[in-house]
């Protein structure tokens, strides 16, 4: 029997009861693919059915709304055909799985805008002979799903939408190494949405978007703050995410939020995605991140870089925190501010080195221009993907007169709770950190407000727990930075050797 006004804790307990029944047959990394653009039909198939009772008061009957709905799909946020509804999906007891990937693929025909959306998974697919998820395994997890509707009366979009996310962080904790590549801990993007506390009529974005994650808790910052009112211009999302089957969860995802974004499927440091009608990059009010960190580029994508992003310095081949930082710094506006998620390193290697250090020399410019306005330090083992702790930096275009030449830095590192399987930062570390840096004070043992001229002493360093010791923390260099710097001193030691060997053939000196 379907349930009405579904409350969170109940929508949350009745997925993951349906992402149970599939979960002895696939790999956990799997059940997302198959639950979640189901929820999505149910979804979908309950909207539309809600909209043609609307319809069939204006026009007399249900017949005619069908027909009307039919002829003309934009009187309708989605047209499905009598097939592909959930009412005749729990009917089918045999060939489920053919039956359902026929629905959703006839379904993105109707709808363009779910084209490579919904139809992305085979549900009758086969490995080593063996259907991956069975007819018997699909009756139960559609019997599940059945028992209540998620129309426009029963369910709050926000309320399904954090469901939604409660069922991407219960994946990513069974995902293990692969969930980072779509989930962000959803206190750290509530926290990250607080630090950049959009207005109405900015234009957000985030080049690495995974599920969505962060565009959605900045709407959610906004509906918060502004409620229902219908006089503040409406914020506007943009999204680029490499990965098909994570792109195709962050468009379900913001049709789920009933939000307005556009999302881009592609490779954004070597084809950003949004760009202007000269061929120059879009600029945005507001940009935020969770870049996989670390990552590998050939040196010739920032050397060849058509777009003018990496003005401040090449980052080293075997680590592009500073390209990622550079890109979304070149994607803002004059007055734009952004916060991204990286790895800890990103703010300390280099510093301390006689010599050139690519990351260090980059990092300079930020401090040296002033651009850099708060960097926060979070507590260890909250990701899904590694236990390092990683650090929010926030780069601001257009600082505060009372916040030039300084930098505010938190750290956060013992607010956090126990959790199973990773810790977690409870709602009053959020509300602290966020008050910390709104309202930019001091507090013992938390932050400190640095000038410029002591960052230039302490050779660009900003690690927070530099300057905000707690119980003598350990200074020691973590393994994965110093890994990334020995690459580093490698690929300049390489570097070194070319130009001398270039210098002593030109003496003669080199057969």
């Amino acid at each position: 029997m379907a349930q009405n006004n579904l409350d969170t804790k109940t929508l949350e307990n009745w997925l993951w009861e349906a992402a149970c029944k599939i979960r002895g047959p696939i790999d956990a990394p799997k059940y997302k693919d198959y639950i979640l653009p189901l929820i999505f039909l149910k979804r979908l198939s309950d909207v539309f059915e809600d909209e043609l009772n609307e319809l069939s008061e204006k026009f007399g009957s249900l017949e005619t709304a069908e027909e009307f709905s039919r002829i003309d799909p934009g009187l309708v946020r989605f047209y499905l055909p009598p097939e592909a509804r959930w009412s005749e999906v729990a009917k089918k007891t045999t060939n489920v799985g053919e039956y359902l990937t026929d629905a959703v693929r006839t379904i993105a025909r109707y709808n363009p805008k779910l084209q490579g959306v919904i139809d992305i998974v085979d549900f009758n697919a086969t490995a080593g002979g063996q259907r991956i998820i069975s007819d018997d395994v699909l009756v139960a997890l559609i019997d599940v799903l059945g028992r209540h509707r998620l129309g426009l009366k029963d369910v709050d979009p926000d309320i399904l939408g954090r469901a939604y996310e409660y069922l991407l962080r219960k994946f990513a904790e069974g995902s293990g190494q692969s969930a980072g590549e779509f989930y962000t801990p959803g206190e750290v993007a509530i926290l990250m949405s607080n630090i950049l506390d959009p207005k109405p009529g900015d234009e957000v974005y985030d080049p690495c978007c995974g599920s969505g994650g962060l565009l959605i808790k900045a709407h959610l910052r906004f509906k918060e703050k502004y409620g229902e009112d219908r006089t503040k211009e409406p914020l506007k999302f943009y999204g680029q995410e490499i990965l098909h089957s994570t792109y195709a969860m962050a468009k379900m995802n913001i049709f789920i939020h009933d939000m307005e974004a556009q999302i881009a499927l592609g490779d954004t440091m070597n084809r950003p995605a949004f760009t202007t009608s000269e061929g120059s990059l879009k600029k945005f009010d507001l940009v935020t991140a969770n870049p996989m960190w670390n990552q590998t580029f050939s040196q010739s994508v920032y050397e060849n870089d058509p777009y003018n992003r990496f003005v401040f310095g090449y980052p080293p081949s075997n680590s592009a925190d500073w390209g990622w930082i550079q890109h979304m710094f070149a994607s803002l506006k004059n007055d734009g501010k952004m916060a991204l998620v990286i790895d800890t390193g990103a703010v300390s290697r280099g510093s301390g080195n006689v010599g050139k250090n690519r990351e260090r020399d980059i990092r300079k410019e930020f401090v040296e221009k002033d651009l850099v306005e708060s960097v926060l330090l979070l507590p260890e083992n909250l990701f899904y993907n590694t236990s390092a702790p990683g650090v929010i930096i926030v780069i601001n275009k257009s600082k505060p007169a009372q916040r030039q030449d300084q930098i505010l830095l938190i750290n956060a590192s013992k607010l956090y709770e126990k959790g199973r399987p990773k810790n977690f930062l409870p709602d009053e570390s959020v509300e602290r950190i966020a008050e910390i840096y709104l309202n930019w004070k001091e507090e013992e043992g938390i932050s400190k407000i640095i000038s410029k001229e002591e960052a230039a002493k302490n050779d660009y360093n900003l690690s927070p727990s530099r300057y905000v010791a707690q119980n003598g923390e350990d200074e020691t260099l973590p393994l994965e930075d110093a890994v990334v710097q020995l690459k580093e001193a490698e690929e300049e030691r390489k570097e070194a050797d070319e130009k001398l060997e270039i210098i002593l053939k030109e003496m003669g000196l080199w057969n």
